[in-house]
């Protein structure tokens, strides 16, 4: 058995050589974090079908001429400027975070609706000596995004006419690459910069916001600058199948039958993305409309669909669509 999985690995090795990889649109995915598990199920969702072997970080999607390759977050901005991989998927943080030389050559095909968070200025809840970020200037930062971070403190101090000369930073910035919540309580850093989901991490550390650098979200980003090769149709059909994917999970297909003397009020609770769709019914006085509306809504619709008279509600979830 373990042999046989030497020979698929040596196999599969030989397969994904860079000449192998020549015809395929390169598909940057983050190798692993809070973004990876999401885009997987973003990439099933599409009918994006791959075997990735263990310990590699390339796979070939087996129903499309497409080479996913898993790097980490942070570089596939990079990775995606340079013309190196076709399209990636990343958060606007790591976008920006790779500064404008990078992110100039970038153009955000679209946000993907997860991965959201913030980046936020934390420090200590205990201690008055520090309580807005005019406070901070001069003192110790420990962060992970220690571009983002140095261009907030660079435009805080020449506000406050302390910046020195060459831009030159008062502020301390300490670059880390993990367990940023951990560096007041260790004595490393007066305040932090990172990213924020619920809060709880940072409130269990005993930390408090008091500033925001940035939203963010996960995207999918391609270069501004594509090579003559890039292979465009392909782009657009992922893009396509991405962007039914999501609506998919935003939306749901609301079936109900309505008298025709009620059916304008009913039309108004559920106008659907462009229009819905009605057809009469074998009883002269009624119709049946069908309606894609948005799944966070849909308890509210059904009562206020029922107050005016719509009866038979169903509620069906859509696996995939294109709108």
């Amino acid at each position: 058995m373990a042999m046989s999985r030497l020979l698929d690995l040596e196999a599969m090795s030989q397969l994904l050589r860079p000449e192998n990889l020549q015809d395929r649109l390169l598909l940057a995915i983050p190798k692993k974090g809070r973004l990876y598990e999401t885009c997987i199920s973003l990439l099933n969702g599409a009918d994006i079908q791959f075997k990735r072997a263990h310990r590699l970080d390339v796979a070939l999607v087996t129903n499309l001429p497409i080479a996913l390759v898993f790097l980490p977050a942070a570089d596939i901005p990079r990775f995606v400027a340079n013309g190196n991989v076709d399209l990636g998927i990343t958060g606007q943080d790591m976008v920006r975070e790779s500064g404008p030389d990078v992110s100039v050559s970038i153009t955000e095909v679209m946000p993907l609706g997860f991965g959201k968070c913030r980046l936020q200025v934390q420090i200590p809840e205990v201690g008055d000596k520090i309580q807005t970020v005019e406070d901070l200037i001069g003192k110790n930062v420990a962060t992970s995004f220690e571009h983002l971070t140095s261009e907030f403190f660079r435009d805080l101090e020449r506000k406050a006419g302390v910046l020195g000369e060459n831009g030159q930073l008062k502020t301390s910035i300490h670059s880390l690459s993990g367990s940023v919540e951990a560096a007041c309580a260790l004595g490393l850093a007066d305040g932090i910069v990172d990213l924020v989901e619920s809060g709880e991490t940072m409130r269990a550390c005993g930390l408090k916001p008091i500033d925001t650098l940035m939203s963010s979200e996960a995207v999918l980003i391609s270069s501004s600058k594509p090579h003559e090769h890039t292979n465009t149709s392909l782009i657009s059909l992922i893009t396509a199948r991405i962007r039914g994917v999501i609506a998919a999970s935003k939306y749901v297909l609301c079936q109900y039958n309505i008298q025709k003397d009620n059916l304008a009020e009913a039309l108004s609770i559920t106008p659907g993305r462009r229009a819905a769709t009605v057809s009469p019914l074998r009883e002269s006085n009624w119709n049946a409309v069908s309606s894609m509306v948005n799944r966070s809504d849909v308890a509210t619709i059904m009562d206020r669909l029922e107050s005016v008279g719509a009866s038979d509600i169903l509620i069906l979830s859509i696996n995939n669509c294109r709108v």
